[in-house]
Order: structure tokens, then C-alpha cells, then sequence
């Protein structure tokens, strides 16, 4: 149970469990439909940082979709959800730059629609951005020594978004100074066409284009999307990517 300092108290009993007072930051489209930007909370010992945003948007469940795509930051360093708060801990929530009409755009999104490069980019593009590195996956029509002539691609969602995410969190890991938005395409495409996304800016070029190059590799190994390869002959799934390439370097 979660109990609000002041009288912006959304529950109607107080909390007898032990707590910890945590400062809470919103900003954007968070600021303006909540009506704050910043209060600070009580909350129970061992609240998660992921736990906190159902709690505080409760009063306006149109934020509720936001969730997924909102990065969560505690005391100025990315967290995942998991990330246990501490007494006099920061938290803050940074939601999606907004898009077209109104509707918020997806840092980290797995679509059926055909994807744009430049959109992506736009997702990450800052003042102070030297270098934005754009990186498109496209299908081939040549693979494990059989034409191509589609692919199919299949996710599991949720799941592979969180984990785009959690890609985007190990990058800040890594380059701080990196801002990351990851699209991936699923159904069915035919080569030439895009099938992944990812745009890395950075004030320095370096660190772009490492994280562009970490942040594909990381796709294979942990993001739930799977794909079955047609050929003139037939098709067949692939079980891992990563597996495969590494087996064609081999001499």
C-alpha cells in the first residue's frame, strides 16, 4: 500500500507496514494529466520501481497504456522494473516522446506495420545529439545456400518489447550518453523489405555506432521473435540467429 505525503492521498487508510519516502518526477504528457510534477510518497520497504506507476496514474486510466513504454530512472540511472527503491530514492518516470496527433510514440515496439527509418530516428534525435547511427535489418533472398522468397515473423509481444527495453536500459548501462528506439516488424515479408529498426544518438559517433551494433546482437539472443524461412522448395524454422551466424564464420 502506497501513502501519499500531503493531501493528494489516493488511498483512504494509512499504511501500518514499515515505509521509506521515496520523490517522485513526472514530465510530459505524465505532468499534464496527472497535474504535478513531482511529490513525494511513502511507500512500503521493498517496493519495486515498477510497481509505483499503476499506483500514481491510477486517477487517470487513459496513462495506463503507457506503461510498457515508459523508462522508469532512479536517482538519474535507467532501472528495470525489478529495481528494489531505498529510503530518499528519486524516482522518475520518462515517458515516450509524443507522436503524430497526439498519440505517444514507442521508444521499443514490435508492429506488423511497415516500419520507417526516419521516424525511428526521430524518436532519439536531440540538440545535442553529434551523431545519429540507424541501423536497417532487411530480408535476404539468400540464405543456408537456399533462395529465399519470405519470411515469416512471429513474436510474442509483450514479452519481446520488455525486452527491447531492457536492450535500451543496457545500453545507458554502457554508453550514458546513448539514447536507443528499437522497431521490429512481424508477419510475413519478402526481401528487400525491413524487418528491424534501431537508431542510437549520441553526442559522439563511437558510442552510436557500438550501441547500434550491441543492440542487434542482443536482439537475437534474448527477444522472443521468431521467423520461418520459405524457399522455392519449402521452408523451415529458425531456432536461433545468433547460432547461425556464428556458424557461417566458422572456416
Amino acid at each position: 500500500m502506497l501513502s501519499f505525503r500531503g493531501s493528494r492521498n489516493p488511498l483512504s487508510q494509512a499504511t501500518t507496514e514499515p515505509t521509506i519516502a521515496i520523490h517522485i518526477r513526472y514530465f510530459a504528457i505524465l505532468r499534464e494529466h496527472l497535474g504535478r510534477g513531482e511529490e513525494q510518497l511513502n511507500v512500503p520497504v521493498g517496493t519495486t520501481a515498477g510497481a509505483v506507476f499503476p499506483i500514481v496514474t491510477a486517477s487517470q486510466p487513459r496513462l495506463a497504456g503507457l506503461q510498457r513504454s515508459v523508462m522508469l530512472m532512479v536517482n538519474e540511472d535507467y532501472v528495470r522494473g525489478d529495481h528494489v527503491l531505498h529510503n530518499g530514492d528519486e524516482l522518475a518516470f520518462i515517458p515516450p516522446v509524443s507522436g503524430g496527433e497526439g498519440a505517444p510514440a514507442r521508444l521499443f515496439l514490435v508492429t506488423e506495420a511497415v516500419l520507417d527509418p526516419r521516424a525511428v530516428e526521430a524518436l532519439v534525435a536531440a540538440d545535442n545529439a553529434g551523431a545519429i547511427v540507424t541501423f536497417t535489418g532487411t530480408v535476404r533472398d539468400h540464405a543456408r545456400e537456399r533462395d529465399v522468397i519470405g519470411l515469416d515473423y512471429e513474436a510474442y509481444a509483450p514479452a519481446a518489447e520488455k525486452q527491447l527495453g531492457s536492450i535500451g536500459i543496457e545500453i545507458v548501462a554502457r554508453w550514458p550518453s546513448v539514447r536507443t528506439a528499437i522497431h521490429h516488424r512481424t508477419g510475413y515479408l519478402v526481401p528487400g523489405v525491413a524487418s528491424v529498426v534501431i537508431a542510437c544518438s549520441s553526442p559522439h559517433r563511437a558510442e552510436a555506432f557500438a550501441a547500434a551494433s550491441y543492440a542487434i546482437e542482443r536482439i537475437k539472443e534474448i527477444v522472443p521473435i521468431w521467423k520461418k524461412e520459405h524457399y522455392t522448395d519449402g521452408s523451415t524454422w529458425i531456432g536461433s540467429e545468433a547460432e547461425y551466424q556464428a556458424e557461417i564464420k566458422r572456416p
